[in-house]
């Protein structure tokens, strides 16, 4: 019994360790775009800045790109680099814009331990804007993995 109890408070005290570090490493990054957050402010609506700027979720099924199956390419609504092409978009039924892959070298990935558990949460390369996160419960005929974004960090730009 004491040896579990060891092993349990070392496993508990190497977790927090890796953590910390993560997230310090994850908030040292600098982006191609920075702005103070009066900037980012000035520019953004209230849920852009919410969600692209605190990491918050914006309610599910509320974003109009949720439907949208227009031919064209999903941008960051923060600094216009193209994040996901249509063709890549399909309905998951979580009610967030939800995409099978992304634009490679476009979206960043971090680790997110805020709801007590992993995530990997992805973000704007460029500009570090929060996108959503990455659940490997998407299409199994294709990657397997399904982006869930927030909308509100989406601007769509149609093909012509």
């Amino acid at each position: 019994m004491k040896n579990l109890i060891v092993l349990c408070f070392t496993l508990v005290l190497f977790n927090c360790n890796s953590n910390a570090q993560k997230s310090e490493k994850e908030e040292s990054k600098v982006f191609k775009i920075t702005k103070t957050e009066n900037e980012w402010k000035a520019q953004l609506s209230e849920l852009e800045f919410y969600v692209l700027r605190q990491s918050g979720t914006e309610s599910a099924f509320s974003s109009p790109l949720n439907n949208n199956y227009t031919k064209g390419t999903y941008h960051c609504a923060a600094c216009n680099t193209p994040l996901f092409k249509s063709e890549h978009k399909y309905d998951s039924g979580s009610g967030w814009p939800s995409f099978d892959r992304e634009i490679k070298g476009n979206v960043g990935f971090s680790t997110d331990h805020k709801l007590g558990y992993t995530r990997t949460e992805e973000h704007c390369a460029t500009c570090g804007g929060h996108l959503g996160h990455v659940f490997n419960d998407g299409p199994k005929n294709t990657t397997g993995q399904r982006h869930c974004v927030n909308g509100a960090a989406l601007k769509f730009v149609a093909d012509d």
